[in-house]
């Protein structure tokens, strides 16, 4: 659980802009919008793939091992 003591003389936007940013560290917000909704394993799966597909792209084009058709 995340605590944030409001010091004596600070603003509540302070404190609250410490409290965003002490979410957004420990990832709280993303893990809420994953299990928002019910993903199957496949999809799980289907999705770690694709990203390690396209990192792979990229690192590859970085490298300048395959080449970019740019329209």
């Amino acid at each position: 659980m995340i605590v944030v003591k409001v010091e004596e003389g600070e603003t509540i936007d302070r404190a609250l802009k410490r409290f965003k940013r002490r979410i957004e560290k420990a990832g709280i917000m993303r893990e809420v919008r994953e299990r928002q909704f019910y993903k199957k394993p496949s999809e799980i799966r289907r999705e770690i793939l694709a990203k390690a597909i396209y990192r792979n792209r990229m690192r590859l084009i970085r490298e300048g091992k395959i080449k970019v058709n740019k329209k």
